[in-house]
């Protein structure tokens, strides 16, 4: 039996979170179009025959900022570096930039084998064009491998699983058979109506809220749950909500599909909204919310 653990590190909007997804071959981390989507280590379990890989999805490592949020994801993700079996840093295939520079920087210090990823190769139609972008990057340090996929297409996910596999350490399965996310049905909820709120609002609000599960019960086949959109300012809350309710409302509904989906029961959701000034520049109110070291 062989298990390990692999964290997935990058500059945000490489698709780590999409690769996760791929790699355990369902929904565990939310995604969204925007940078940043990721703000927590989400842990996601592959099992295979013979052997079991714990991914850990980690916030994008972003240039430094003075708010105590953005230094918390960058603590994340450089935390789950540590003891960890194999790093894979992902990049954007024909995309380098500063950033993906610094993330290079702070591997140096990981002792872990570091597989290079080059995703989103799906946007090449040809993929000889591919060859000069390896060889670019393969002087850059070590690596135990090079690997070009898609996550959105699934091209070459089963090769790096593999891989990866081929790379655990002898040991025992670190999760039971059949449990693929780490985190609880309230996470779950907190993260779902997240992601809908990062995919439908514009610009700079998505990053100035966060979800907060208050409420959970299960009455048979129905799931109740009630969540708190917390926002910044009274501004912002009018926005999250909409015209006589209507974002608010169409958040509620694809979330609560979405759940239905996942859960093969009824859900009723009930969505609220409040306000904490400054949040995300508050350690008290960031450890109240979950985000924690």
């Amino acid at each position: 039996m062989r298990s390990g653990i692999v964290a997935i590190v990058g500059r945000p909007n490489v698709g780590k979170s999409s690769l996760l997804n791929a790699l355990v071959g369902q929904k565990v981390s939310i995604t969204a179009p925007k940078p940043q989507t990721t703000r927590h280590r989400i842990q996601g379990v592959l099992h295979g025959e013979g052997g079991q890989i714990v991914f850990v999805d980690t916030p994008g490592m972003h240039r430094a900022s003075p708010k105590a949020l953005n230094k918390f994801m960058n603590d994340a993700a450089s935390n789950s570096l540590h003891d960890v079996d194999v790093a894979l840093f992902v990049v954007e295939a024909g995309r380098w930039t500063d950033e993906d520079q610094a993330v290079l920087e702070r591997l140096k210090t990981v002792t872990a084998p570091v597989g290079l990823v080059l995703n989103k190769v799906d946007k090449f139609s040809d993929k000889h064009a591919l060859l000069p972008i390896m060889e670019k990057l393969a002087p850059l340090r070590e690596w135990a491998f090079v690997m070009p996929l898609s996550a959105l297409k699934g091209a070459n996910v089963n090769v790096l699983a593999k891989q990866l596999m081929d790379r655990m350490p002898e040991g025992p399965p670190l999760y039971p058979e059949g449990q693929v996310v780490s985190h609880d049905l309230g996470f779950t909820i907190s993260e779902l109506v997240r992601e809908k709120l990062m995919r439908s609002l514009a610009q700079e609000l998505p990053y100035a809220l966060t979800v907060e599960t208050e409420a959970l019960e299960k009455e048979g086949n129905l799931l109740k749950a009630s969540a708190v959109i917390w926002v910044e300012r009274e501004g912002q809350k009018k926005i999250v909500i909409g015209e006589d309710g209507s974002m608010l409302k169409r958040i509620g509904t694809t979330t609560r599909r979405e759940l239905e989906s996942m859960t093969g029961g009824k859900v009723f959701l009930k969505l609220w909204v409040r306000v904490k000034e400054g949040w995300t520049d508050d350690p008290k109110a960031l450890t109240r919310f979950g985000y924690e070291g």
